[in-house]
């Protein structure tokens, strides 16, 4: 293989039929050709999870992971409405920036980076605070926590609040429950979709988007599905990292959708993981409750996080820091992309080269 091999929760390592799509012919995004192109697209967001047209709503816009989730976050809670925010990670917490930013009222409810969440304190959350709405990211990076959506989407059922998703590095690797409650899921074509940066999109129930409010001109969730929904689109789109989502997508499909994709994630994360913990490298958040896509481990004792990160680069892998608190404790490897058992081994063969005694 060609390049760094990127080991980082997105962007990520990409197949050749996607990096080829990227140089597709230059396209006028006012044209059928771009509305062609759009439409299959959005018809194939929503057959990664079976979504039904009728219900669903899919939205695509030109910016990373964080302009979807901000579109979400920025449209969807009313004037009147509040937003609980659960924080478990860095993303959660992003969340309750953005709901500051728009003026939107909300309370967050810190835990612990990698904290799994209660739903017995959930309900009381809700029950004390009386939110119209529930924000919550789906797999936390961070740490690499899986949330367990389907139980959060329970607890917001039985108590009539709406539940907005931070799907961006579970879309299209692990299962989301678009049980009743859920409002709207947010993701990008970066990471487990192998797409390139810079397309994002937003699942959004068609109820959902008829009581939408405008904070934004850009992030106008409405607005984009207005306007996709009668073949245009309101601003001018990254058209190459839509190229890239079209191919990216269709391979998706081909290899048997998200439940194969989920498995071979995980096989590269369980040989990684088994690997690095027979070299005495410990993983930080149990396995039963980790994601298919990425895991953190302690830093190997003597030896640093930047020493650590350029031997593996020289070696062609790029891993990821720690953040916060934990960056210098941790290091992240994400096994999304364009990676086989090969990649692993070299790996982890790597791994000997610098923690040898």
């Amino acid at each position: 293989m060609n390049g760094l091999r990127l080991l980082n929760p997105g962007p990520v390592t990409l197949t050749p039929r996607v990096r080829d799509a990227l140089a597709g012919p230059d396209l006028c995004h006012r044209e059928p050709e771009f509305f062609d192109m759009q439409d299959r697209i959005r018809a194939r967001l929503l057959a990664v999870y079976d979504n039904d047209g009728a219900t669903w709503a899919p939205v695509l816009i030109s910016g990373s992971g964080t302009s979807a989730v901000e579109a979400m976050i920025a449209s969807l809670p009313g004037p009147n409405d509040k937003l609980l925010v659960i924080e478990n990670g860095v993303y959660g917490e992003r969340m309750t920036r953005m709901a500051e930013v728009h003026g939107i009222a909300h309370v967050a409810w810190h835990l612990a980076w990698g904290q799994a969440i209660d739903d017995r304190q959930l309900a009381k959350m809700i029950q004390a605070h009386a939110p119209t709405h529930v924000a919550v990211v789906h797999h936390e990076t961070t740490t690499g926590r899986l949330n367990d959506i389907a139980a959060i989407a329970a607890v917001c059922e039985t108590r009539g609040v709406a539940l907005l998703v931070d799907a961006v590095s579970s879309f299209g690797a692990e299962a989301i429950a678009f049980a009743p409650a859920v409002s709207a899921v947010a993701a990008t074509a970066n990471k487990c979709l192998h797409g390139a940066p810079g397309a994002a999109f937003v699942i959004v129930r068609h109820s959902a988007l008829a009581d939408a409010t405008t904070r934004a001109l850009y992030l106008d969730l409405a607005g984009y599905a207005a306007k996709q929904a009668e073949r245009g689109t309101p601003f001018t789109p990254g058209i190459p990292a839509f190229y890239g989502l079209d191919a990216a997508l269709a391979e998706h499909a081909e290899a048997g959708g998200w439940p194969v994709r989920r498995t071979h994630y995980r096989a590269l994360a369980d040989q990684v993981g088994d690997g690095l913990a027979a070299r005495g490298i410990t993983e930080i958040v149990a396995r039963e409750a980790v994601s298919c896509v990425l895991r953190s481990y302690r830093l190997p004792s003597g030896v640093s996080y930047a020493r650590l990160h350029d031997h593996l680069k020289q070696a062609g892998f790029v891993i990821y820091a720690g953040q916060g608190a934990l960056a210098d404790d941790i290091f992240r490897i994400s096994t999304m992309g364009d990676l086989d058992t090969r990649d692993m081994a070299e790996l982890l063969a790597a791994f000997d080269e610098i923690i040898a005694p």
